[in-house]
């Protein structure tokens, strides 16, 4: 049975009095059940935004107990998920105990993410909008946190998550890609984010952006060269319009304005916006009359 060794439960408490409004913190809310959730993700959305999720009392010192147990129930679904693929020796729990030790920043990170993407989407009307309902959230939520497995080296595991909220958001972020504060997906289906991607701050991307691979190493006849930059790197202050290929280890740099539906293998400087000159025209045909 695990049980959680680390300073999640008192950070988490410190986390949960610094939130003030747009931030709910009346701990008596009550909304809707969502069940179509998988383990992980339903605990981590509680633990992370307790008021958008029925659990409000969690952030009072007084329900110090309660928080405990649910860090752990939490500790014990990521203990079973590392545990098959740690080697003989590795102890799991202090595994655990790092990831859940590192909720806390995520949770501020995460707040700065719904920030942004109020700030930056004119059809967003509250943080809980964002929080209950955007894909985009709900996708970067799990990666950051898979994100500290991945970089612990923790095989697998961490995909089986990312690979979770992709099948439910339609949203691929691989659990390497590093993301920078105040990112924001909008829509968000079809996006797909590579593992060796560099996100700075202030990103905004749209619905079927790819920052992908242009061509791959090969080790030998039949088997693709493993662990190197292959994906791009973006500056930050750099929105990335809906249908946008940026691919290979390219370098976006800061303050860049990427159109829709570019497709770009180079690097692009500071301060450019790049979109396509010309776009295909739209042909119009009046359809002859069908006679009865």
């Amino acid at each position: 049975m695990y049980k959680h060794k680390g300073v999640a439960v008192d950070k988490l408490l410190q986390s949960y009095q610094k939130d003030k409004d747009p931030f709910i913190t009346d701990t008596t809310m009550t909304f809707p059940e969502r069940s179509c959730d998988f383990e992980e993700f339903r605990m981590l959305k509680k633990l992370l935004f307790p008021n958008y999720w029925n659990c409000g009392s969690i952030t009072k010192s007084g329900n110090k107990l309660k928080l405990e147990i649910m860090i752990n129930e939490l500790g014990q679904a990521l203990f079973d998920g590392i545990r098959p693929y740690v080697s003989i020796g590795e102890e799991p729990g202090i595994i655990v105990d790092k990831v859940l030790d590192r909720l806390p920043d995520i949770r501020e990170t995460l707040k700065r993410d719904v920030e942004a993407t109020y700030k930056g989407d004119p059809s967003a009307r509250s943080y809980t909008e964002i929080i209950r309902v955007y894909p985009g959230f709900m996708a970067v939520l799990i990666q950051r946190v898979a994100h500290v497995l991945y970089m612990l080296k923790v095989p697998t595991y961490p995909r089986e998550l990312t690979e979770y909220i992709h099948s439910i958001t339609g949203i691929d972020i691989h659990p390497g890609a590093k993301i920078g504060e105040y990112f924001f997906i909008d829509h968000g289906t079809g996006v797909v984010i590579g593992e060796t991607t560099e996100i700075g701050e202030y990103v905004r991307i749209y619905q079927g952006v790819s920052l992908g691979v242009l061509h791959f190493k090969k080790d030998g006849e039949d088997i693709l060269k493993k662990g190197y930059k292959r994906h791009p790197t973006i500056g930050s202050h750099v929105v990335i319009g809906a249908g946008a290929k940026i691919l290979g280890p390219v370098t976006i740099g800061d303050h860049v304005s990427v159109g829709a539906n570019s497709w770009i293998e180079n690097d692009i400087p500071g301060h450019t916006t790049v979109f396509i000159a010309e776009h295909p025209k739209l042909i119009k045909k009046q359809n002859k009359e069908i006679k009865k």
